[in-house]
């Protein structure tokens, strides 16, 4: 029954590719945690939310875009959006946060079943969308080094700019043992990848985590991280952000750039996710048609909506599961198959809660690395087209904010683009974005 639903050919084939996937994407159970408790979330909580949220994105995907093999779970870049910027930078509580989740995640689905959705990707420049891409990467990698200590900040609280170190960063001290630990996971995360191991990021996490429990003297892992506490546990933490939900921010006029970035960043990642994925998976026809993509794109932005609820940041398509297809999965048996391995870890929390946060941010600096990868795609030999691009990447991790990096880009493009004579070539929907961008930098500068 299962095999004439999904069409697959071979069962154990899907298994593999499934298990593949998952391998590569479980750092998220880590990261997640680790990245939204900056911004007040419960570690606990949400640790629960994601595994939820990714066996319902995952089972979405399976049985109603049963022919796409992509996993679905909280996003990189948006979940450090959610944690370091709208509830830390704005303010935002956890329940107004997943507030402006939902409404983001519902304007995705609506953008899913419309002509909207095609025409906001088609008016938005390939180089933007690199950029914007590489952007988020530099910011994570930023937060990444931050969160080793190999980075620390000279800003002094209370003392006059005049007499502040102009350097602002500076190299932290890699005396520490913690901060070794995060560079040796680091190097081995480079290293199993460059050798093709799956799982190169959990496997790397799990090892050098097990070894600061042996190596790092008690006292000081108590003052870093929780110590080991086993690694299965029946008691599973409360989830304190289920349908807690507050959209009253969100639908607010402060709160349009969040809703904005929101949306912009999953639709356009989730795109370039599954036109990557069908490449490799053999779901783009002659013409370079992506076959049920309007399916895979509404299964994704219906497990948004349902990680707001649930408690978890934006719920988006993996590239990870490029892993799975190489593996040769083909159909949704290989999302549900994650889904059903993500749900056995519901009792591993004790393993993935007491991750030194020095491990988890080599584990984000790795994911910058992936996300910086594309930049080489953006039409370097025409300025007009790759300064904007630039702006975006380089804004984003000085200004502390992706959305007034994409903001800034959108403007500078549109001005390029006048003052070059090049008016006509800019489609009305990224005029209006242009203006949109302009008066969110006025008033929130």
């Amino acid at each position: 029954m299962m095999q004439k639903y999904f069409g697959y050919r071979n069962l154990k084939t899907e298994v593999r590719g499934g298990t593949a996937t998952f391998l590569t994407m479980a750092y998220i159970l880590a990261l997640n945690p680790m990245i939204l408790s900056a911004g007040g979330f419960d570690k606990g909580s949400v640790f629960i939310a994601t595994i939820i949220a990714t066996a319902i994105g995952c089972g979405i995907m399976a049985f109603w875009a049963r022919t796409w093999p992509v996993a679905l779970s909280s996003g990189m870049g948006l979940n450090g959006f959610i944690g370091f910027v709208v509830c830390g930078a704005l303010g935002y509580s956890p329940a107004e946060a997943l507030g402006a989740v939902l409404v983001a995640g519902v304007l995705f689905v609506i953008a899913s079943i419309t002509p909207l959705r095609a025409w906001i990707i088609n008016s938005i420049p390939k180089s933007l969308k690199l950029g914007i891409g590489a952007g988020i990467g530099m910011f994570l990698a930023m937060i990444g080094f931050q969160i080793m200590g190999i980075t620390v900040t000279t800003f002094q609280e209370g003392v006059p700019w005049e007499f502040q170190d102009p350097t602002l960063i500076k190299l932290g001290s890699l005396n520490n043992l913690f901060v070794l630990f995060g560079l040796a996971a680091l190097i081995t995360m480079i290293v199993l990848d460059k050798l093709n191991v799956k799982g190169s990021i959990i496997i790397s996490m799990v090892f050098w985590t097990i070894a600061s429990w042996i190596f790092i003297p008690a006292g000081l892992q108590e003052a870093n991280f929780s110590a080991f506490q086993g690694v299965l546990s029946l008691n599973l933490p409360e989830m304190k952000h289920f349908m807690t939900f507050d959209i009253s921010k969100a639908l607010s006029a402060g709160g349009l750039t969040v809703i904005f970035t929101l949306f912009f960043v999953d639709i356009f990642d989730s795109m370039g996710t599954l036109v990557s994925v069908a490449n490799v998976a053999g779901k783009v026809d002659k013409k370079g048609n992506v076959k049920d993509i309007d399916r895979a794109l509404l299964a994704d932005s219906v497990a948004t909506v349902a990680g707001a609820m649930v408690g978890t940041s934006t719920v988006t398509s993996y590239v990870e599961s490029g892993a799975g297809v190489k593996e040769g999965g083909r159909t949704g048996m290989v999302p549900l198959v994650v889904g059903v391995l993500f749900i056995f870890c519901i009792f591993l929390s004790p393993l993935f809660l007491a991750i030194p946060k020095q491990v988890d941010g080599a584990a984000l600096i790795f994911v910058a690395l992936l996300f910086l990868k594309n930049i080489v795609d953006i039409d370097w030999k025409d300025i007009s087209e790759s300064a904007p691009a630039i702006i975006c990447m380089i804004s984003m991790p000085f200004f502390y904010s992706i959305s007034n990096g994409i903001a800034l880009a959108f403007l500078s493009y549109a001005l390029i683009k006048i003052f070059t004579g090049k008016f006509s070539k800019v489609s009305p929907a990224m005029w209006i974005v242009a203006i949109l961008s302009a008066i969110n930098l006025a008033i929130y500068s």
